[in-house]
């Protein structure tokens, strides 16, 4: 085995997160909540370990979309009839279940959005519009497209300048160099609570502190966090927190957007149309009050509905427990990787998800995945939307395996056994 720094960081990490106290999850029993996992792929059962793309949906999700189409399906907040009260009800009763699942302060800071994507969209759009020439706003290199456009967009828009907090070789944030660049000029922090690419934890507590201490208000990129660690956003003081519900269990075009509600009665609605509106006539509008200034038009009424389903799932279950679960998984995964001729680790910080990011030096990532693929394993391959963070380790792209609370160890087995047959082919 070989016994490089990196790879001994990367053994480091796979401590379980919570400890010992936690009881271990009944894996096969949840398996058997997740119709799709007993499919087969190329005639071989399906292992499927692309969940950093997007999990898998238990029954109950399922079930949940379908209810409010079969039982309910109107519109909400417009209608006196019964079906749109009741609409309107599991409608907000999600929003509860949001708000209680990352302890916001208030209902009214939940605001549903499409995703990730769009909350941080609606942050720069909105927020962002009090940015002037010159003021800064300050990411890392390890964000997604999402949260390095959406900020080059304000800043072609304002004059604002990008300013990237470096990373390390094992891709944790330099945490002094982000200091350094907090400045009198700071008018946003925008980083990952969790890298996609990486699978990296940072320290957002304390760079939120650094943050606040000049009082530089923060958003976090939580859509590889929430199914992994439990998410406080009273007690992270974060001031804006962004995530998606596909990657939690739930469907995909939902998603939430949580902001303090003093930023948020600060700033401007983005988007205009129905529902975000008080008053209308041609001479000028007035907004609605909080969250639906911030929610043009028709939602995802089941979309939100079945997110709500999600979030009971992974609290019934427990996120300790998928925590401790998803850590033995990846010091699994990593002892293997760790053991395998040609293979480099590209991440390997000493705090980090269930997410194993890796390289053949002689073997395009695509051709692995696609060799997997035959195999039935799927795994995600390509610049995974980080392509400055790709250029920052000299690759292309990673061969990413991301876990999630419903795979194995044999799976990890046969990731491994997969990739040994990728050698095989190009070995010949």
């Amino acid at each position: 085995m070989r016994t490089s720094a990196n790879e001994l960081n990367a053994l480091r990490v796979a401590a379980p997160a919570a400890g010992g106290s936690v009881p271990p999850l009944d894996v096969a029993r949840l398996r058997a909540d997740f119709p799709i996992l007993a499919r087969e792929v190329n005639g071989r059962p399906l292992v499927y370990l692309d969940n950093a793309a997007t999990s898998q949906k238990p029954r109950c999700v399922i079930d949940a979309q379908a209810h409010y189409y079969v039982q309910l399906n109107a519109n909400v907040h417009r209608g006196v009839h019964r079906l749109s009260q009741e609409a309107t009800d599991a409608f907000e009763a999600a929003r509860d279940t949001v708000q209680r699942f990352v302890n916001a302060a208030r209902r009214e800071e939940i605001v549903f959005v499409r995703g990730t994507t769009e909350a941080i969209n609606l942050v720069a759009n909105s927020f962002g519009g009090r940015l002037r020439p010159g003021d800064e706003i300050l990411i890392t290199a390890m964000e997604h497209h999402s949260n390095i456009v959406s900020w080059q967009l304000a800043c072609e828009r304002s004059g604002a300048v990008l300013k990237v907090a470096p990373v390390n070789d094992d891709g944790e944030l330099l945490v002094v160099e982000f200091e350094r660049l907090l400045g009198d000029r700071t008018r946003i922090v925008a980083l990952a609570h969790v890298s996609n690419a990486l699978g990296t934890i940072n320290p957002v507590r304390e760079l939120i502190d650094l943050a606040h201490a000049r009082g530089v208000p923060v958003l976090l990129d939580g859509a590889q966090a929430v199914p992994h660690v439990a998410v406080d956003v009273q007690a992270l003081d974060c001031d804006f927190y962004a995530f998606s519900a596909h990657k939690l269990y739930g469907p995909t075009g939902i998603g939430v957007l949580y902001g303090k509600a003093a930023l948020l009665d600060a700033m401007p609605p983005w988007q205009g149309g129905g529902d975000m509106i008080r008053q209308v006539s041609f001479a000028g509008t007035t907004y609605n009050e909080l969250p639906y200034k911030f929610e043009a038009g028709t939602p995802d009424i089941a979309g939100a509905i079945a997110l709500g389903a999600a979030i009971r799932y992974v609290e019934e279950t427990g996120i300790d427990a998928i925590a401790a679960h998803e850590h033995a998984l990846l010091e699994h995964a990593t002892r293997q990787a760790c053991s395998m001729p040609g293979l480099r680790l590209v991440g390997t910080a000493r705090s980090k998800a269930a997410i194993l990011s890796f390289v053949f030096d002689d073997i395009h990532a695509h051709d692995v995945g696609t060799i997997l693929d035959h195999e039935g394993v799927a795994v995600r391959t390509g610049h995974h939307c980080a392509m400055p963070l790709m250029e920052r380790f000299g690759v292309p792209a990673t061969v990413r395996a991301s876990f999630a609370m419903y795979n194995t160890h044999d799976e990890v087995d046969a990731l491994f056994a997969a990739l040994r047959r990728v050698r095989e082919v190009f070995d010949g």
